[in-house]
């Protein structure tokens, strides 16, 4: 299979996670592009940010907005969430830059462990 192919499927599984789940990129397209495409963790969070660049998210939210599930308000407070993230992505990615990619890789894990635990117990 053409690695493009491979990067195509990887969206669809993280955009099917990010329509069902509201997630992606950390739980779904970072772990891919690590242990399938071996990227390492510095490359695989940026390639990550990347496709969160474009709006993946449009066509979940209109299905969400059609269907009743989110309204004018859910939106706003949205669109408050985008802006703090754009300035909390600035920020964790000046800190990740610097981190030697085993720690960062070390630091995602247990976030991902601790997220997956809250999940699971709650």
């Amino acid at each position: 299979m053409a690695m493009w192919w491979g990067y195509i499927l990887t969206g669809i599984l993280a955009g099917i996670a990010s329509g069902l789940f509201g997630i992606g990129g950390g739980l779904v397209i970072i772990p891919i592009l690590i242990f399938v495409f071996g990227m390492d963790q510095h490359a695989a969070n940026g390639t990550s940010l990347v496709a969160l660049l474009l709006p993946v998210g449009a066509f979940a939210v209109w299905n969400y907005w059609q269907a009743g599930k989110i309204n004018q308000s859910h939106l706003q407070a949205g669109l408050w969430v985008a802006l703090g993230m754009a300035a909390g992505a600035y920020l964790g990615s000046k800190f990740a830059v610097g981190l030697n990619p085993q720690t960062l890789r070390r630091i995602f894990a247990i976030f991902m462990i601790l997220a997956a635990g809250k999940i699971a117990f709650s």
